[in-house]
């Protein structure tokens, strides 16, 4: 599909190829860990593995089950990462012979909870681009402090839509056309890439007319919205690139519980302040959907068809701890930042590059 980008700059050249030299993951855990407890704190640093590739040889050569490992989420294959693993605390003598080219155990220590899949912050990240000129370097630097300001859509990234890019077909069909898939996880795969393509075309929709609401009049604008030029000044008066709409679901940030919006002005500014983000659907089962005009875009990207559980995900976040360096000598332009879980570094850089990034990958 093809996502609207947030910025309006021309695209900006550079090389990248994901690789443990250029593309640096390190998990953020949800909490600090207290030291003492039933359960092994690992942290692991892998390369040019899966994190199911990883889980195994910790099984094979500690002999813990592997759905006795704990993990809080999947980490990059062709990429250095760092990510934190749990097990019980019996197999730390197993630990001591551990040996494997390709992973390292960090550092160990205790909790007395098992990590859960979702328990992380988030993700710092390194990512170095290659081939960029000074006038390139300098234009990334801007486009930064941009961000840096306004944030970013988040949007899913083509990694969610397999190889060919159309998994989400394949759930389509599933909840429409009978397509029967008898492996539980592909089938679930699929769908779970349907709700991500609608909630990426409703994304896009968004940041369409927040730009029609920067680019235009109040009064060229009630053609366009069908709504009373009070409304359409009060989109309007809001500073963030992003509106928020009346009747949009919010979930304070980074973490929180989800609310409707009554006063768009209001919640705006607080939006401004990051305190709470807009949230987007994930078309599914017992999930709340939004109203009012808010209701009135999402319905188009909605799917009640679909049987699975659904969920509100952040529309939009605040990349953190961003810096940039230029290496003139190498022609490497060099990246750091930090994103909330859930979020993908490589929307980010084809935000960075206004084009898309997969297709280069596999050059």
């Amino acid at each position: 599909m093809d996502r609207l980008f947030f910025l309006d700059h021309v695209p900006i050249n550079f090389y990248f190829r994901q690789s443990p030299e250029t593309f640096v993951v390190e998990e953020v855990p949800l909490y600090p860990f207290s030291g003492e407890g039933e359960h092994l704190i690992v942290q692991i640093r892998k390369k040019n593995l899966t994190t199911w590739q990883m889980l195994q040889v910790i099984s094979e050569q500690t002999g813990v089950k592997v759905r006795d490992i704990g993990y809080a989420g999947l980490k990059d294959k062709n990429a250095l990462t760092y990510q934190y693993i749990s097990l019980p605390k019996k197999y730390e003598k197993h630990l001591d012979s551990f040996s494997h080219p390709q992973i390292k155990i960090v550092q160990i220590t205790y909790h007395k909870n098992k990590i859960r899949l979702g328990h992380l912050k988030g993700n710092r990240f390194f990512i170095r681009l290659k081939k960029v000129s000074p006038v390139d370097a300098k234009k990334i630097s801007n486009v930064l402090k941009i961000i840096e300001k306004e944030g970013m859509p988040n949007y899913f990234g083509y990694q969610r839509f397999g190889i060919e890019g159309d998994n989400f077909q394949k759930g389509y069909d599933i909840v429409h056309n009978n397509l029967q898939i008898k492996n539980i996880k592909k089938r679930k795969l699929f769908l779970n890439a349907y709700q991500s393509h609608l909630f990426n075309l409703w994304l896009s929709k968004r940041i369409e007319l927040s730009k029609l609401l920067d680019s235009f009049a109040p009064k060229e604008l009630t053609n366009i919205f069908d709504l009373p030029l009070v409304m359409i000044k009060e989109l309007q008066s809001q500073q963030q690139f992003f509106k928020v709409f009346p009747g949009d679901i919010c979930k304070h940030y980074p973490m929180g519980k989800i609310f409707f919006v009554d006063d768009p002005v209001g919640e705006a500014n607080r939006f401004m302040q990051r305190s709470i983000s807009v949230t987007g659907l994930l078309p599914g089962e017992k999930t709340p959907r939004a109203e009012g005009l808010a209701r009135e875009i999402e319905k188009d990207f909605d799917d009640a068809a679909i049987f699975m559980k659904g969920d509100r995900r952040y529309a939009w976040v605040f990349p953190q701890e961003i810096e940039g360096v230029y290496k003139e000598s190498e022609a490497w332009y060099e990246l750091r930042f930090f994103l909330p879980k859930g979020s993908y570094a490589t929307i980010l850089l084809e935000e960075i590059a206004h084009k898309k990034l997969k297709e280069e990958n596999e050059s």
